[in-house]
């Protein structure tokens, strides 16, 4: 689904999908990974998150996987289960987890921004590849 990239001062995901929305939900899985320590996450709330698309999938995938990382810093939740689909104006997905419990779902590594740094998303024989690092 996703491996982790380690870099200078940094660390990043490489994730992967049959479908765009596959891989963008492989991603977020892959930064709450790194946020958690790979702690389980329930189901208990969901969160409905929509972003705008103006074709540019790589800046779709740093304003889905900001956002996530936004509502985790006011709203204090991790999540560890993603429905995304993409249309031709907005990306629509749900986030789902619970609010963030350090005993329960351990300590990772504080993730401070989505960067733009070695960003790609692309398509191969097998479906998508999109790769992100993130500002600890």
């Amino acid at each position: 689904m996703f491996k982790i990239i380690e870099h200078t001062a940094d660390i990043g995901i490489e994730a992967y999908g049959k479908t765009l929305e596959e891989a963008f939900e492989n991603a977020a899985k892959g930064m709450f990974s790194i946020m958690t320590g790979g702690g389980k996450i329930e189901s208990k709330v969901m969160k409905e998150i929509e972003v705008p698309f103006d074709m540019d999938e790589e800046q779709l995938l740093v304003d889905w996987l900001s956002e996530l990382l936004y509502i985790h810093d006011v709203e204090h939740l991790v999540f560890g289960e993603f429905d995304v689909k993409i249309g031709k104006e907005k990306l629509t997905g749900r986030a789902y987890g619970e609010e963030y419990d350090v005993k329960k779902h351990g300590y990772g590594m504080e993730i401070k921004a989505v960067t733009y740094h070695m960003l790609e998303v692309k398509k191969d024989k097998k479906g998508y590849v999109v790769r992100c690092l993130f500002d600890i």
